[in-house]
């Protein structure tokens, strides 16, 4: 879980109350529930065999879901249910416009979004439960500094995949300009022969300042891919570097790529991002580089056998894959089903994701109440005078945060 001072716990927790109200006999809910049910039919209740005490803590939190749902209007309804049916039909537009939507900053679009997701998670709860409780699609995070060839790589594939069969989709994260907002949007041209197949989807998405390039929707973005019909999502991130454990944290596998002639590569990339990954390719291995390239595996799998495992199931491993080729592709692919079908057996793989859901609630938690302090009424009234007599070392920043808080916890007058 992400570190959240007390203070901002706090925060989030008033958030909470002020919009869902548990009452103080039911502050769980029955693992096997199957309920959750938003109104005007966007849910479908499924009732199953639990005991009467969970069904009635079941009933409290589908009517407190159900009083937060939105107010539909005729026009919100409809299109709603177009995107969705859409959606589940596989149509690449209706995925397109749903991501759009998700990502939206608009107060009353933000509401549907929320509308719409519920419903994608009820869909994919019915095709898991059909699966036997398995996830039906493999997510892979890949991430590297620049000029690994992330984007090369991911096309060549994707093109693989898609030519055995799989339905992929790809959520490329571009860094955005801190005045404008605006980002390249490179993906898609980079991508040329992936971005026309009609077995892929490419959603580039700019990184909005966003630590660890990736945006607070990508991981409802995931859910709506999967909605899809896509059942290999990969998600490439910014960069590389201490903040690109957001990556890790919405993804079944996280996969690390480095170039082979980047300079002291166990210097220049943290370990921290070394931890987390499941899998380091050393791409570009061909040419004149396939000698450094042996040489930095070399090195990498030194270094992986000093590092505490992440995984009962699993050993991190270093292979060479070349993008012109396509040398070692087949078998970095072979990889990592060995790590999807292990972690499947174990279990530990639907054990991330239940621990992963609980991490972005509290990231957006975190989030939201941080905007939430910012424009409190008393907090922005003393703002511009703490931070004067803060840049100035009239006072520290300790005391500064302290008054700021006090301010924010005061009743308004």
């Amino acid at each position: 879980m992400p570190h959240i001072c007390p203070n901002m716990r706090r925060v989030g927790f008033s958030l909470l109350r002020h919009h869902i109200s548990f009452p103080p006999s039911s502050p769980t809910v029955h693992s096997g529930t199957r309920a959750c049910c938003l109104r005007l039919g966007v849910f479908a209740r499924h009732r199953s065999s639990v005991a009467g005490h969970s069904w009635q803590r079941e009933s409290h939190v589908t009517s407190a879901l159900g009083s937060h749902a939105p107010d539909l209007t005729g026009p919100e309804q409809r299109l709603l249910s177009k995107l969705y049916g859409g959606l589940i039909g596989g149509q690449r537009a209706s995925l397109a416009e749903s991501i759009t939507l998700v990502e939206t900053q608009h107060a009353r679009k933000k509401e549907l979004a929320q509308v719409l997701l519920q419903r994608v998670l009820a869909y994919r709860r019915e095709q898991e439960s059909r699966n036997g409780g398995k996830p039906v699609a493999f997510r892979v995070g890949l991430s590297g500094p620049p000029g690994a060839g992330k984007s090369t790589f991911i096309e060549v594939v994707g093109k693989m995949l898609t030519g055995r069969g799989h339905k992929v989709s790809v959520l490329a994260v571009d860094p955005s300009s801190c005045t404008t907002g605006g980002s390249l949007m490179g993906d898609k041209t980079r991508m040329t022969e992936l971005s026309r197949d009609m077995s892929a989807f490419i959603r580039p998405s700019p990184a909005s300042g966003t630590l660890g390039g990736v945006t607070r929707t990508t991981n409802e973005a995931i859910v709506l891919c999967e909605g899809a019909g896509y059942d290999i999502v990969l998600v490439e991130t910014v960069g590389v570097g201490q903040s690109e454990f957001a990556v890790a944290d919405m993804v079944d596998m996280f996969v690390l790529l480095i170039p082979p002639a980047g300079g002291d590569e166990l210097q220049g990339i943290k370990r921290g991002i070394i931890e987390r990954a499941d899998l380091v390719v050393v791409t570009k291995s061909d040419g004149d580089l396939l000698v450094p390239a042996r040489r930095i595996q070399a090195e990498y799998t030194s270094a992986l056998k000093l590092l505490r495992r992440q995984s009962k199931s699993w050993n991190p491993e270093v292979v060479r894959a070349s993008s012109h080729t396509s040398e070692g592709v087949p078998e970095v692919w072979a990889k990592m089903e060995s790590y999807r079908d292990a972690m499947l057996a174990c279990g530990e793989l639907q054990g991330r994701r239940r621990a992963q859901q609980k991490v972005w609630m509290w990231s957006l938690i975190q989030e939201n109440a941080l905007l939430h302090f910012q424009n409190h009424p008393g907090v922005r009234e003393a703002l511009p005078h703490l931070e004067e007599r803060v840049t100035k070392g009239a006072i520290s920043p300790g005391l500064a945060a302290d008054l700021l808080l006090k301010a924010f916890s005061s009743p308004s007058p």
